[in-house]
């Protein structure tokens, strides 16, 4: 259960303000049909955070405890400084790919988008420390729909009373808190 709730949370603040996100105000916005996106949204991911949680449970037999704990905090500062830089659209993750429809084209620009990407990092992350796979994967999923949900529903409404630049240093410092206290042995 600890697996699930972390992952959860650490995934839905490290959504907030990402690239995908504004991949889905995009998609919200131009296309207007909130079902088939949502339902993008959640194959995309389900497919890209089992892939980067396989990758972290793999990863983590190669190295040895001590270090493998040194990586994984290491690696949770380095996404809390990564927070840190606002992301931009691109775009031509944006294009209508002819005969996708709307739920094609959601899943085909949020599996690209989000491939190292810093939720997917975090993913990957968290597999290796907790190792559980299906836990990791339903956590970062689930975190991935609280952050991109609302967004779809509620479109630019939301963009106007989200002061992306505070929301970025919370998640930044939760991240490096994280970080820390994994260095430090201290079981999350």
């Amino acid at each position: 259960m600890q697996a699930f709730l972390v992952s959860t949370g650490t995934v839905a603040l490290g959504e907030i303000g990402d690239k995908t996100q504004l991949l889905a105000l995009l998609l919200a916005v131009r296309y207007r049909q909130p079902l088939p996106i949502i339902a993008g949204i959640l194959v995309a991911t389900l497919a890209n955070h089992a892939a980067a949680a396989a990758l972290g449970g793999w990863a983590i037999t190669l190295v040895d405890p001590d270090w493998a704990r040194w990586l994984a905090g290491l690696s949770f500062v380095a996404v809390a400084v990564w927070m840190l830089v606002p992301d931009t659209s691109d775009d031509s993750e944006d294009r209508d790919r002819r005969g996708l429809g709307v739920f094609g084209v959601t899943v085909i620009a949020f599996f690209l988008t989000e491939m190292g990407d810093k939720t997917q990092v975090a993913t990957i992350v968290l597999a290796a420390q907790f190792q559980s796979l299906v836990a990791v994967t339903a956590g970062t999923t689930l975190g991935m729909m609280i952050a991109n949900v609302p967004i779809v529903l509620f479109g630019e409404r939301a963009m106007d009373w989200l002061p992306m630049a505070w929301v970025r240093r919370i998640a930044a410092l939760v991240f490096a808190i994280v970080g820390v206290l994994v260095v430090a042995g201290v079981g999350l």
